[in-house]
């Protein structure tokens, strides 16, 4: 969902429908595996974030200091904000007592003040201009606070609307059909489409990874988090072997 620019590659994977298929797997591994680490192994929030967070910072470094795209590299860090997103989201809904709608709040405003901060200071929110070191930190800080938002939305979705976990996952798969509906059919800018569908495809992951590890009693299908977490790793690390993975064009 990008305008065309000239063949130089950038750092970041073409936008096609494996990278909407990669990204909606890892957002459910986010789901899982920072409820692995939170409520399996009894660690809180708190603890969770932390440990989270290093690994994102830790890979956001790797990522930026890297000469050019490593398909794994960047899934991973991927991978890294959807955990650190998971349990941010519920230290901020639950540990302080903010609520879903609150902490979706909180988070979206996060989320348009780095997108309005980062526009003003380069001009664009395209991930076809991502040519320099700041521009990749903007574009990671962005990442981070919308899949911290699609945690909260998933969760708010699930548990306060009724709809339960299924039914929040095809409103949000309903959504991401809408954007991609008007990237097909209108002139609406590729890269509010762009953003519209990353920020979707985190409480859709959220609700799927809910599903498949929340009790029975709580609609869920209460399958173990290690092994779900397990599994969609491996599938991940699959799509990312097949799939064509190419860095996206940038201008000259």
């Amino acid at each position: 969902m990008l305008d065309s620019f000239n063949n130089h590659a950038g750092k970041v994977p073409a936008v096609t429908l494996g990278f909407w298929l990669i990204k909606i797997f890892a957002t459910t591994l986010g789901e899982t595996g920072g409820d692995a680490v939170t409520m399996s192994m009894n660690l809180g929030y708190l603890v969770g974030t932390a440990i989270f967070g290093a690994v994102f910072i830790a890979a956001v470094a790797a990522q930026v200091s890297a000469k050019r795209f490593h398909p794994s590299l960047y899934w991973f860090v991927i991978v890294a904000t959807t955990t650190a997103g998971t349990t941010l989201a519920d230290y901020f809904d639950r540990s302080l007592g903010i609520g879903y709608l609150g902490g979706s709040s909180l988070l979206a405003a996060l989320l348009i003040l780095s997108l309005v901060v980062w526009q003003r200071a380069l001009g664009s929110v395209s991930i076809n201009t991502i040519t320099s070191p700041k521009a990749e930190m903007y574009y990671w800080a962005t990442i981070m606070f919308s899949q911290t938002l699609g945690t909260a939305l998933g969760d708010r979705m699930a548990d306060s609307t009724g709809l339960g976990y299924r039914g929040g996952a095809v409103v949000f798969a309903a959504g991401l059909a809408i954007v991609a509906c008007a990237y097909c059919r209108t002139s609406i800018s590729r890269t509010a489409l762009f953003w519209g569908a990353f920020v979707l495809t985190r409480p859709l992951g959220a609700t799927v990874g809910d599903f498949l590890d929340k009790p029975l009693n709580h609609g869920g299908l209460a399958l173990s988090r290690y092994t779900a977490s397990a599994a969609l790793a491996a599938l991940i690390v699959v799509l990312i072997t097949v799939l064509p993975q190419r860095a996206e064009n940038k201008p000259a």
